[in-house]
């Protein structure tokens, strides 16, 4: 049995490990754009008096994050001309996403929605190539003996931008405007160029495809060829479609449905947001250890469900701060939870050969829900009203949760197969 100092000293020793610091930084890097085309820019759009089905519409914008999956195998087949394969393509993604995000500054969802929507695509097609080689950086860096502590540095750091992008600078753009409050985003982005320059070059980056067509068939056969490989694809679809359709429209909700200001919106909601997600993920980490795979994805999976019905109660009971805070500290806290055991699934399903591409197009596929329930979801609004939207919402969750009771026994080989996986590494 392992003593209380030992999980102590791992983490000291990992507070002060240039790859760990590294996967701190670049998590935050990967997670300051991802709001501003999503939730901040709805927020933005909001603000500025744009109808909701036309901000539903924007929810498209996300596309890339879905398609990431098309692009990727270009990323591990071909170097860029500096710093190796990883930190090469991370160091241009970087500095074209700090020129797009600029660019999204210069531009108003009033008098050019199409420039500010042609703007946030690009911003999101560069965020999410990003993704994908931050990801691959990230395996190729870390041990799986450390896997758990990486997973913990990009969460930490990808949260904590989230919150910036989604919180700070809502409330910044409250008082001094959206232009300063983007161009701010900007050169942040900048200056997260020098972690890519610091961060150490992974020892073995793997094998460099000899052909496009090797990387691209590749990953996919492997994927693929594994029992239950179908089921396990649907089930990254629906885990959390109910979870991603009742936030698609969360700033809409809070400020069009339900009268908020953006100072309230930005504290009592998106700051609470994203504490309560970070708190969610650590004690589901920890619950996780304990229960497993299946277990976990099960009763996180229901409880997701059931959390919807809080933004329901809201809708009902009209303009309380104080239910807002207990409607998204109670949603965004159990849909951390769930977030903890599903990214521990897609994790099990990637080969250590191929887990850029693979890793890439399990994610594409989990973004789904949240791109394109935009659309939907705004329709919907505006024919049945917010309560019996998130009703509806708490149903879309059900197939997930059958599938996942019907694919028991395939989940648990599944975490068995990747057990004595990393056991073999060690």
């Amino acid at each position: 049995m392992p003593t209380p100092q030992q999980p102590r000293l791992k983490l000291r020793q990992a507070l002060g490990d240039k790859r760990m610091t590294a996967i701190l930084l670049l998590g935050f890097s990967s997670g300051l754009p991802l709001n501003l085309t999503g939730s901040t820019l709805q927020a933005w759009m909001a603000h500025a008096g744009v109808d909701i089905k036309t901000i539903g519409l924007f929810g498209l914008v996300g596309v890339p994050y879905v398609l990431k999956f098309l692009w990727a195998p270009l990323l591990d087949r071909y170097l860029p001309p500096l710093l190796g394969r990883r930190r090469g393509w991370i160091l241009l993604y970087q500095l074209a996403l700090a020129v797009g995000i600029a660019v999204m500054g210069l531009n108003s969802p009033t008098k050019a929605p199409y420039l500010l929507g042609l703007a946030a695509i690009a911003v999101a097609f560069l965020s999410a190539s990003q993704d994908i080689v931050i990801d691959a950086y990230r395996v190729d860096v870390i041990p799986p003996s450390e896997r758990a502590l990486a997973a913990a540095a990009t969460a930490f750091g990808y949260r904590t931008a989230a919150m910036f992008a989604g919180t700070v600078i809502v409330l910044m753009a409250a008082h001094v405007g959206w232009r300063f409050a983007y161009f701010l985003v900007s050169a942040i982005m900048v200056a997260m160029i020098f972690a890519t320059l610091r961060a150490p070059e992974p020892m073995a980056s793997g094998a460099q495809p000899k052909t496009l067509t090797d990387a691209v068939l590749h990953p996919l056969q492997e994927l693929l060829s594994r029992k239950g490989a179908w089921g396990f694809l649907l089930l990254v679809l629906l885990y959390k479609i109910g979870d991603a359709f009742a936030l698609t429209l969360y700033s809409a909700f809070m400020i069009k449905g339900m009268g908020f200001s953006l100072d309230q919106l930005s504290i009592a909601g998106k700051l609470n947001m994203t504490l309560s997600t970070m708190l969610g993920t650590a004690i589901g980490g920890l619950f996780y250890m304990r229960w497993g795979l299946f277990r976990s994805l099960l009763i996180f999976g229901v409880c997701q469900s059931f959390s919807n019905l809080m933004y329901m109660w809201l809708a009902i009971a009209g303009k309380h701060v104080w239910l807002l805070v207990l409607a998204t500290s109670v949603d965004t806290m159990i849909g951390g939870m769930g977030q903890a055991a599903f990214v521990a699934f897609i994790v099990c399903q990637c080969s250590t050969n191929f887990s850029a591409t693979q890793y890439a197009l399990l994610s594409a596929l989990a973004s789904v829900p949240r791109v394109f329930m935009g659309p939907i979801a705004g329709q919907l609004v505006a024919v049945i009203g917010w309560a019996h939207f998130f009703v509806v919402t708490f149903l879309c969750a059900m197939p997930g949760l059958i599938l996942l009771v019907l694919l028991r026994k395939s989940i648990y080989a599944l975490e068995a197969r990747d057990n004595a996986r990393l056991s073999e590494s060690r």
